[in-house]
């Protein structure tokens, strides 16, 4: 193939073509097949080679006249496995949900199918799953491979897992994507849809009676027509009438999703995740942008009719028996082919969809494509142009460095904390405020970026900002705290570690405790104290300590007293053993410093708190003219 050529082909073409050049989706469908006959309501395996291919058949009991099977439910564990880190999940967002329906069915084969996995992964020869299914089994094959990622997360296991489905309805709603996207699932999951196949694109429906009537009733004509071919043929149709009527109904739906710049996309139930082929007899597309993937379902499916719609959700051994063949003699016709590299790609890309050049599809399909390409790129190009702005906000951090410096090696012995606190009106306070101010604005900035997705999906797993937003808050927080305090907002909204801090530090614990440490970092003991004190929170921790040491100075009740001195030891421990791990800055042991001051009220009252014990015996002593009883 001559080198220009070979250089004009678009990614969504090049994906699918390379996918399909691997016996993954052959083998896969061929596993699905079995299943279908052999091992309806159930799943077989097969090992070739290093892979073990893990196959659910879409022959499963739907929900017939239950109303419930369709109801969405929330996915939060499975057995004993918590199925996403909280971590990523968006305070106050609605939870993960999947259909009730297709998590029982899964439910009912978890045990066989735990048992299997557990095996797998013992087995020293096994270097990759493949977990498939065709239709219904698709949604379980996505709900194990979840599962399947989840358990690997706590063990050590180099095995990987790819999860292939064929014509599978959606699974979840976009909090479900969102996690997946965010778990950095999403490479594990390619969802195969042929261009006509009304089943992947049905639940873009709101299900209502009629609706979910007619997908039960198509359903046990599916399942059917999957096991055998006699079944097929005494196998009872839905209406044309009402075939026609599902069809214009689903067409409507993907059409008011499929809405630009997303606007449709917010409103429906349940959203995609992972990549997609769109699988046509002239090749495929891979596309892996939610957005792209709803108004891919929508353009390919428009021009079908209703009796290709239920048709076509049988013929996916045929698609994937094209694409094999088309990998291996790919056309790449030049005729009609743009010179431009990017525009040839797409002419390429279209013409593998099975869309005709001039066809009233043509358009759309090729505008939907470019969107996918720009919103591939703009969170890299995002990150990018965030790192430049970090280093511009570099020289408000170094001020607040030096002002630190300078603090701790002030006569005054306040240390950087008080320094701040008891500031008054000086400028150079002032000017550190602002930029305390200025940082915590670019911050927020990055958490509102990176839970809008227009970051890389593992933005918090970068060495480089999971180090940077750790020495902000190392830095920073101390000042949020002495700011707290000194505006008295403790008395109105309480203590800051429980009312006022702020949402950003809490996502940075996150990002700092599931980074991958380096070796060094797991055997390094302290020989000097910290530059900046490891517990950010210390400050407040000293200042309700201050609150408790006033509060057990006056309180008569005596479970009350006992409480307090219980929680005053307990910090008086904690910062011993931080100061003897030298995990504090040495601003914490400032003559002059709120901590140092505790340290010494807390003294004072220990001994008043001794005399006035002691106090009866010593009376008593006094009476008896020295004698004690």
């Amino acid at each position: 193939m001559p080198t220009k050529l070979r250089r004009k082909f678009e990614t969504s073409e090049m994906l699918a073509t390379f996918l399909a050049s691997t016996p993954l989706l052959s083998e896969s469908w061929k596993l699905c097949s079995l299943a279908n006959t052999a091992a309806p309501w159930s799943f077989v395996t097969e090992r070739i080679g290093s892979v073990v291919y893990v196959a659910f058949s879409g022959v499963q009991m739907a929900g017939g006249s239950d109303a419930s099977w369709w109801s969405p439910v929330a996915l939060d564990s499975i057995g004993d496995v918590a199925l996403f880190s909280s971590r990523r999940n968006i305070e106050g967002g609605e939870p993960a949900m999947v259909y009730a329906g297709m998590l029982n069915l899964f439910q009912s084969l978890f045990h066989s199918l735990q048992n299997q996995m557990f095996a797998i992964i013992k087995s020293t020869d096994a270097k990759s799953i493949v977990i498939t299914g065709h239709s219904l089994g698709g949604a379980i094959a996505s709900l194990s491979t979840i599962w399947f990622l989840s358990c690997l997360r706590s063990i050590s296991s180099a095995i990987s897992v790819l999860c292939i489905t064929f014509g599978s309805p959606l699974l979840g709603n976009k909090s479900l994507s969102q996690a997946i996207l965010k778990e950095r699932w999403g490479g594990n999951f390619c969802h195969v849809v042929s261009n006509h196949d009304i089943m992947p694109r049905m639940l873009f429906a709101p299900l209502q009676p009629p609706l979910t009537a007619h997908l039960n009733f198509l359903l046990q004509f599916w399942h059917l027509s999957m096991a055998s071919l006699e079944l097929r043929r005494v196998a009872v149709q839905i209406s044309e009438p009402d075939i026609a009527d599902l069809f214009s109904f689903v067409v409507a739906c993907l059409g008011a999703a499929a809405k630009p710049d997303g606007e449709g996309s917010s409103q429906i139930s349940f959203h995609p995740f992972g990549s997609y082929v769109f699988a046509s007899e002239k090749g495929a597309v891979c596309v892996d942008s939610a957005t792209t993937v709803i108004q891919m379902m929508h353009f390919m499916f428009a021009p079908s009719s209703p009796a290709c719609s239920i048709d076509d959700h049988l013929k996916y051994g045929d698609y994937v028996n094209h694409l094999s063949l088309q990998a291996f003699k790919r056309n790449c016709e030049q005729a009609n082919i743009s010179d431009s590299s990017y525009e040839a790609g797409l002419e390429l890309a279209l013409k593998s969809s099975g869309v005709p050049s001039q066809g009233s599809v043509a358009m759309p399909i090729k505008e939907c494509l470019r969107m996918a390409r720009r919103m591939g790129r703009s969170p890299s190009l995002k990150h990018a142009s965030l790192a430049v702005t970090l280093s511009k906000f570099v020289p408000y951090r170094a001020e607040i460095e030096w002002y630190k410096s300078l603090c701790d090696q002030a006569d005054d012995q306040l240390g950087y904390y008080d320094s701040f606190k008891r500031r008054g009106s000086s400028r150079r306070g002032m000017k550190i405020n602002m930029n305390r101010l200025k940082l915590a604005r670019f911050w927020n900035n990055v958490i509102d970026m990176m839970e809008s997705n227009q970051l890389p999906y593992d933005f918090d797993r970068s060495r480089k900002w999971v180090n940077s937003s750790q020495f902000y808050k190392l830095l920073v927080e101390p000042l949020d705290i002495a700011e707290y305090y000194r505006k008295g907002m403790h008395r109105t909204k309480g203590h800051y570690i429980q009312h006022g801090r702020e949402r950003r530090y809490e996502i940075f614990d996150r990002w700092w405790k599931d980074r991958t440490p380096s070796a060094a970092e797991g055997n390094h003991v302290r020989s000097t104290f910290a530059s900046l004190t490891q517990d950010t929170c210390f400050w407040a921790r000293v200042e309700e300590a201050r609150d408790w040491l006033d509060s057990v100075r006056s309180e008569i009740d005596i479970s009350k007293e006992a409480h307090l001195w219980d929680n005053i030891e307990k910090f008086e421990n904690y910062a011993a053993q931080l100061i003897e791990n030298k995990e504090v800055s040495k601003d914490v042991l400032a003559k002059n410093s709120s901590y140092s001051v505790w340290v010494e009220e807390l003294r004072e009252l220990r001994e008043m708190k001794a005399k006035v014990q002691n106090f009866p015996y010593q009376f008593t002593r006094f009476v008896n003219g020295g004698v004690v009883p």
